[in-house]
């Protein structure tokens, strides 16, 4: 990956969280947990996950409704000629990886019985 797509994807994902803090309800909580940069950086995938869980649509929606503002957040505050198009997809990795951990500990938890 170049030096300039690593800072893009840094940047985005930075700003994308603080633009979410900013505007976001707390119910549920938006967490960005990636950014995805297209190689001309004309295109960013923001992939996030919620809390409480089950609560992604909701934030889904938000996100989309508020799509315009966030780039207009992003005109604001990053130093690029060229403000990406942003979309938003729920990280199911990361929500899969949270649920392995639940598993686990569960079964460690039995082990101590």
């Amino acid at each position: 990956m170049s030096d300039r797509k690593i800072r893009a994807t840094e940047l985005f994902k930075e700003l994308a969280a603080k633009f979410i803090q900013q505007e976001a309800n707390t119910n549920p909580l938006i967490t960005v947990t990636s950014v995805d940069v297209s190689p001309d950086i004309r295109r960013v995938i923001i992939f996030f996950t919620t809390i409480p869980d089950g609560r992604e649509n909701d934030a889904l929606i938000f996100l989309k409704r508020n799509g315009t503002n966030m780039r207009n957040y992003f005109k604001q505050k990053a130093r690029i000629k060229n403000i990406p198009h942003l979309e938003f997809m729920i990280d199911a990795g990361e929500r899969h990886r949270q649920h392995m951990d639940e598993l686990v500990r569960e079964i460690e938890g039995e082990k101590k019985k």
